[in-house]
């Protein structure tokens, strides 16, 4: 059982967390410099340290929607170039008491869509002309439902502060590992330089793995927060389960590297090739026609079946999204109580 404000203790304590890990880290960081370089105050140091890391923070706030505006090629909608689309935007967002986004589409045949900005106020959804194309109506309404959610959630905002945390020590890690490599001694005297910052390297590359696991495993969670929404907000379900059912499939197919805001989107490419791999392994078994050929109905049938079975749970910790088959089991779950005539707004996200 959850409720939304289970989803914002997790972004609290995700944040939480995080800081005091980099606490920590950046302290031991500071010892290491004092004990094999030069001598300084430690408290100094750390609130050196953490300013930096927090211009850093700050920084990627502020530049990261240009980032995704500049990696995707969006193109921003004028007034009454879609009106389905418009209309169907502000339509869900008056029903979602979140303010109208501005809207874009992204010259990309592969079926996506995503939003981002610095508030809610400032969001864009942006969808892929793959999508429009791939989906019919209901299904893109779905994804829109979806995407309002994380409007409504603000959780778009968190993961772009977050996300910058795992990027610090990483970048630490291959810096002191590069000092390294051209480090022969240390300037006091018995000490070992170059041994302190392999170490520091070490220590740097496992906060880095820790810090992403955390971010991974926030980012997982908003994605079924909202899913649910959705369910709510369009009252289909199983519009959402066959338009992740078509994204996955679609995605499996594109030649494309995954774009580095791949977190964003409502579909992982690279988790998505990877399903489609193994239910195609299993072809002649969900291949229920048998004409060489899985339909979008047969593949969301083998999505269904793969959620009762063991997968790779290890992978999926490093994944941005939870695998399409444990979404659509939420979303099968939600529709099965709406069938019931039990599913009220206050049970909205029970079965996350």
């Amino acid at each position: 059982m959850a409720g939304l404000a289970q989803l914002k203790f997790a972004m609290g304590t995700s944040i939480f967390l995080l800081a005091f890990i980099f606490a920590l880290f950046l302290s031991a960081l500071m010892f290491v410099i004092d004990t094999f370089f030069i001598n300084f105050d430690l408290i100094f140091g750390l609130v050196i340290m953490l300013f930096f890391t927090a211009l850093f923070v700050l920084f990627q706030y502020l530049i990261g929607p240009a980032i995704v505006r500049a990696s995707t090629h969006l193109q921003y909608l004028k007034e009454g170039e879609n009106p389905w689309l418009e209309s169907t935007v502000k339509e869900l967002a008056e029903k979602s008491g979140v303010s109208m986004p501005k809207l874009a589409t992204v010259p990309d045949n592969t079926p996506n869509a995503f939003v981002f900005g610095k508030s809610s106020s400032d969001a864009t959804l942006a969808v892929h002309e793959g999508l429009l194309k791939s989906l019919n109506e209901n299904e893109i309404k779905a994804v829109i439902g979806h995407e309002l959610g994380h409007i409504k959630h603000r959780d778009y905002i968190v993961m772009t502060v977050v996300a910058a945390l795992p990027l610090v020590a990483y970048i630490i890690a291959r810096t002191t590992w590069t000092a390294a490599a051209f480090s022969r001694s240390s300037r006091k005297e018995g000490g070992n330089a170059r041994a302190a910052l392999l170490a520091a390297g070490v220590v740097s590359y496992v906060v880095y793995v820790i810090a992403l696991l955390c971010v991974m495993r926030l980012s997982r969670l908003r994605e079924h927060y909202s899913d649910a929404y959705s369910a709510y907000l369009t009252g289909s379900p199983r519009s959402l389960e066959s338009g992740l059912a078509k994204i996955t499939y679609g995605l499996s197919l594109s030649p494309k590297e995954p774009s580095g805001v791949r977190a964003f989107y409502i579909g992982d490419p690279s988790m998505a090739k990877e399903e489609v791999a193994e239910i195609m392994e299993k072809k002649d078994e969900y291949d229920l026609d048998h004409d060489g050929v899985l339909d979008e109905h047969e593949l969301e049938l083998a999505m269904e079946k793969e959620a009762k079975s063991t997968w790779k749970t290890i992978n999926s910790w490093f994944s941005t999204h939870p695998p399409t088959f444990k979404r659509i089991l939420l979303l099968q779950e939600i529709d099965q109580e709406m069938q019931s005539g039990k599913y009220t707004a206050d049970r909205v996200y029970t079965h996350v």
